[in-house]
């Protein structure tokens, strides 16, 4: 395993995009890894949850056992980890991603929580963080109950996290409204652009 000081060097990017459940960063995210200027590779998050349909191990997620996962958490192969929305799962982004897209040369893109970013802006203060959202709550609400994946009370839980996330939104270098997806692809776009040099 490399050291810390192998990742922080000055050459190498740290791409951190946040926003509550519903801002569509998951559709925000592929539609960057196809066409943003910088060559971003996607940190692929561990988890303890169970795969959805469609869901792949390695590519969507790491699927971990919570017994693995609380292992490679006391072996320090976290970068963050944090259990979300009250839901007894863990998530978490494991150092070796951080390695993985510093070998490929491109920009380590981790798609994260607000608790997740925090963490990251300690460890790498020159990341390009992002915190996505819609124009409002609303809207959020909406998003969520049309996904039709998660009971009522989940729904409540994240809008309840949704609101508490809104009040770090400050906290990060930009924010960008989802309210058209190829205007925020293209604002994101152009944020990346403008810290290549």
């Amino acid at each position: 395993m490399s050291n810390d000081a192998d990742l922080s060097v000055s050459d190498f990017r740290v791409v951190v995009l946040s926003g509550p459940s519903g801002s569509g960063k998951t559709t925000i995210v592929n539609r960057l890894i196809e066409q943003s200027p910088v060559k971003l590779v996607k940190a692929v998050s561990a988890t303890t949850r169970s795969p959805r349909a469609g869901e792949v191990d390695g590519e969507d997620y790491y699927f971990l056992s919570p017994q693995e996962f609380q292992l490679r958490r006391s072996n320090n192969e976290f970068l963050e980890s944090v259990e979300v929305h009250g839901s007894g799962h863990w998530y978490g982004t494991l150092r070796s991603e951080i390695q993985r897209a510093k070998n490929a040369a491109g920009w380590a893109f981790l798609e994260i929580d607000v608790q997740g970013a925090l963490t990251i802006m300690q460890q790498y203060p020159n990341a390009v963080t992002i915190f996505l959202k819609t124009s409002s709550e609303a809207e959020f609400e909406t998003r969520l109950r049309n996904r039709g994946t998660e009971s009522e009370e989940v729904i409540r839980r994240r809008l309840q996290t949704a609101r508490e996330e809104l009040k770090s939104a400050g906290r990060y270098r930009y924010q960008v409204v989802n309210d058209d997806l190829n205007r925020a692809v293209g604002e994101i776009s152009k944020i990346l652009s403008s810290r290549e040099a």
